[in-house]
Parts: structure tokens; C-alpha cells; sequence
């Protein structure tokens, strides 16, 4: 059986944020989303310093009122001179990103139904099942760690509501060998899960039912990629641009790997000659999708350094119409791509692999760069930093005295 984990009404699941320290082992006090986020991104610093800023001893109150106004408005000048954006929150939030889309691939796969048929080279549903599932766990946690120390607060809410999904089907999941973790991670139990009736597992992720274990965080994840971390307009396009160039890095790279192109192995653990082309092909759409995502996001930007990386993209692509067509991906005039099923995956695959080893390599590095400015950039408008420190590029207050 799973850990109980009582989720009321009242609550959310930002406490499955928390990793516990008491020996006990309980679950720990219960603290709301928009706490944990407050003290996060340092609204609790920006509340305790304009607090205690302000309250002045009566026989000094003018004076001191004074320098203190005067000492802020340096600070704040200085600090907009030199913006502090953490490092970690920068690897934090780009791994959210990668790892979202990672994980709804994981999802994808769970939901589909040739995951839990038998195929023809002798791989059987249950080897499938097992391996989509230690991918899915895989994801899964990672995607929980990242959130830990991400700012992006409109990704990460959406993250505690898969994980409170989690939570509440904890006694499914532990009947195929899923346990939860007390730091809201998930554990597969190998041995429990090739034990099971795989039809429970193909109906707790049914694709068909709305309201099903998969089909819940798969509604989460789709959420989240498109979830900002701030309210502002401009911050909402940077985080848009960033994700998607995140998993575009992630797609470049799986499409340039040796592993994507490893041949299927037979029930007997024996190799194959048979690529896993389905497999291949929806990394390729991935690719695709996150491809146009990034640029219809990204190309409103003012940063330069996001449109250099994007130029070169764009050049890069052009010079490679010819052969991308080969393998039924087409380019529009508007820089766009688009790929044909049937034509890519009869495709020679090494041919696929001999061309995306150069091509996808080169675009997974300027699409990190892309990722990389857009979410220095984000990181930098959201007032205060993930340390506390205060940023005025994220702050409208001050504006008349810049």
C-alpha cells in the first residue's frame, strides 16, 4: 500500500514540496502554495523590510523616515544597475522546463495502447509496460526536484496538483508497485509491477477516461508547459520562449543520440535489427512542435541575444530543406515546420540518425542559449530573486525617480 496522505479540502499540495526532518517520519506541518511561494521568491522580505523601514521612533520619525527613503532608493538604484538572478534558480527553472516536457512524453507512452501489446520481434507488453514506467518514475522525480527550486510559480502550482493527484491515488499505484516518497517523490517497486494485472495499469493512465490517474497529469503537465511565473504579459512570452526552447534542446539532443537508435531487443533480451521507429518518430514530432512553440514565442523578443540565436536557427534550417524533406518534415515560408507520419518513419532511420547527429546537435546548443536568455531575462523582472534579494526590473514602483 501507498502512505496515507490526507488532503482536505482546504488544502493544497505544496507541503509535498517538503522533505522531512523529523524522525517520525510524518508528513510535517501543511503550508499553502502561496506561502511556500511567498517566502520563495522573498515577498516576506519585501513585506518585513518595508514594515520595519517605516516605523520610526516618534521623536526621530521625520529624519529618520528621510535617510531611510534615501537608503532604499540607492539600493534599489544599485540593485537595477546590477541585477542578481541566482544561478540555481536559472538551472532550477530550465530543468522545470525540460523535465515537463521529458515527463509528458512519459505520460504519452502509458496511454497508448501499443505500450501494453505484444510486438512482433517478440518484446513482450509486460517488458514495455516496465520500461515505461521506470521512464515515467524517472521524469517524474525529476521534475518534483526541479520544482523545488524553481520561481516559476505558475509551472510549479500546476506541479503540486499533479502531485496531490498522485497523492490521492496512492493505493492504485502501490498495487502496481508505485510507493510514494516522503518528499513527494515516487518509487517503483520492479519485481511488484511485473507481478500485476497490467490491465490495472492501463486504466489507471486510460487515455479514454477524463478522469483518470494519467489523464489527470497529463492535463497538468499540458497546463504547466504553458503556465508563466509571473502575471506580466512580457515575463508570460519569456517563459513560453524558455520551456519550449528548453524541450527543443532536450529534443536536439535525443535525436543527435546513439541511444535513440539502439535496436529493439526480442523477449530473450537478444538484439534485434529492428529500430524503435515509433519511438524515434515522436521525439521527431517533439522536436517539430517545440521547434515552432519556441519561435512563435520567441520572436517578439528584444533581447539580442535571443534573436541572434534565433537567426542562426533560422539559417541553419534553410540550409538543411532539402534533406529535412527526405524524412518528411517540410519548412513554410514563415520558417515553420511540419512533419508527414508516413514519410518519416519510412525513412532509413540511420539515415535520420546520420543527419540529426550534426543538425539537431547544432540546434539543441543555440536553443540552450535561446532558453538561457530568455530565463536570465524572466528571472531578472520578477522583483525579488529566489535568495530574497530585491530586483527592480521586475517593479513598476519606482519608476519615476529612474
Amino acid at each position: 500500500m501507498g502512505i496515507g496522505i490526507n488532503v482536505g479540502t482546504n488544502q493544497d499540495s505544496s507541503y509535498l514540496f517538503q522533505s522531512l526532518s523529523s524522525s517520525g517520519g510524518g508528513m510535517g506541518n501543511l503550508n499553502f502554495l502561496s506561502d511556500y511561494a511567498s517566502i520563495k521568491n522573498g515577498s516576506y522580505a519585501k513585506l518585513m523590510k518595508s514594515y520595519y523601514g517605516t516605523v520610526q521612533n516618534s521623536s526621530t520619525a521625520s529624519t529618520s523616515q528621510k535617510y531611510s527613503s534615501n537608503s532604499v532608493l540607492e539600493k534599489i538604484l544599485e540593485e537595477k544597475k546590477n541585477p542578481k538572478v541566482s544561478k540555481d534558480t536559472q538551472e532550477s527553472n530550465a530543468k522545470l522546463s525540460t523535465g515537463l516536457a521529458s515527463l509528458s512524453g512519459s505520460v504519452s507512452a502509458l496511454q497508448s495502447d501499443k505500450t501494453y501489446t505484444d510486438t512482433a520481434d517478440g518484446q513482450s507488453a509486460a517488458d514495455k509496460v516496465v520500461s515505461a514506467m521506470k521512464a515515467y518514475v524517472k521524469d517524474y522525480n525529476s521534475v518534483v526536484s526541479a520544482a523545488k527550486g524553481s520561481t516559476l510559480t505558475g509551472k510549479t502550482s500546476y506541479v503540486a496538483n499533479m502531485m496531490r493527484s498522485t497523492a490521492a491515488n496512492a493505493d492504485k499505484l502501490s498495487e502496481i508497485g508505485v510507493s510514494i516518497n516522503s518528499d513527494g517523490t515516487i518509487e517503483l517497486n520492479e519485481s511488484k509491477l511485473k507481478a500485476a494485472d497490467l490491465s490495472k495499469v492501463q486504466e489507471l493512465f486510460s487515455a479514454d477516461n477524463i478522469m483518470s490517474y494519467g489523464s489527470t497529469v497529463a492535463s497538468r503537465l499540458q497546463f504547466a508547459g504553458a503556465a508563466s511565473g509571473t502575471d506580466a504579459a512580457s515575463t508570460e512570452t519569456n517563459t513560453t520562449a524558455a520551456s519550449s526552447a528548453a524541450s527543443l534542446k532536450a529534443d536536439g539532443k535525443a535525436l543527435a543520440s546513439d541511444e535513440l537508435y539502439a535496436m529493439m531487443k526480442d523477449k530473450d533480451g537478444n538484439e534485434t535489427n529492428q529500430y524503435d521507429v515509433d519511438k524515434i518518430f515522436a521525439r521527431a514530432k517533439s522536436f517539430v512542435s517545440n521547434y515552432n512553440s519556441m519561435f512563435n514565442a520567441a520572436e517578439s523578443s528584444t533581447n539580442s541575444g535571443v534573436l541572434a540565436n534565433l537567426s542562426y536557427i533560422r539559417e541553419r534550417t534553410a540550409h538543411s530543406v532539402d534533406e529535412l524533406k527526405q524524412f518528411g518534415i517540410s519548412v513554410d515560408e514563415k520558417g515553420r515546420m511540419k512533419i508527414d507520419e508516413d514519410t518519416f518513419k519510412k525513412s532509413d532511420m540511420s539515415k535520420v540518425q546520420a543527419f540529426f547527429k550534426d543538425y539537431g546537435s547544432s540546434i539543441a546548443t543555440n536553443a540552450s542559449l535561446v532558453d538561457y536568455y530568455m530565463t536570465t531575462q524572466a528571472s531578472a523582472a520578477d522583483g525579488y530573486t529566489s535568495t530574497g534579494a530585491y530586483n527592480v526590473q521586475g517593479s513598476s514602483l519606482y519608476t519615476d525617480v529612474m
